[in-house]
């Protein structure tokens, strides 16, 4: 599993907080095994959601060890879901 944090422009009004243009920082979760193919999963997920003009400013991969200690994904309900469906988009509020 990868985490990403990734700036992101909306291509179109999203909900009332997010307009046409702005950008929004995310952090996304991807449960692949290659960082390569991580990263493009990530920007085709953000490009799904509505978002252009993606940006990686960092990548970090989860230890295997972590991943199976159950109190870790316990207390990570975003990594939790990323482990259950491949990905998790987190938008970050304070934008």
């Amino acid at each position: 599993m990868y985490i990403f944090s990734a700036d992101a422009t909306a291509r179109k009004d999203i909900d009332d907080d997010v307009k046409t243009g702005q950008q929004v920082p995310f952090i996304v979760y991807i449960n692949f095994v290659d960082l390569f193919g991580a990263e493009q999963l990530c920007k085709i997920y953000l490009m799904r959601a509505g978002f252009t003009e993606i940006n990686i400013h960092k990548r970090k991969g989860v230890a295997p060890s972590l991943l199976a200690d159950e109190r870790v994904i316990a207390a990570d309900q975003a990594m939790a879901e990323a482990l259950d469906g491949g990905y998790h988009i987190q938008m970050f509020d304070d934008f």
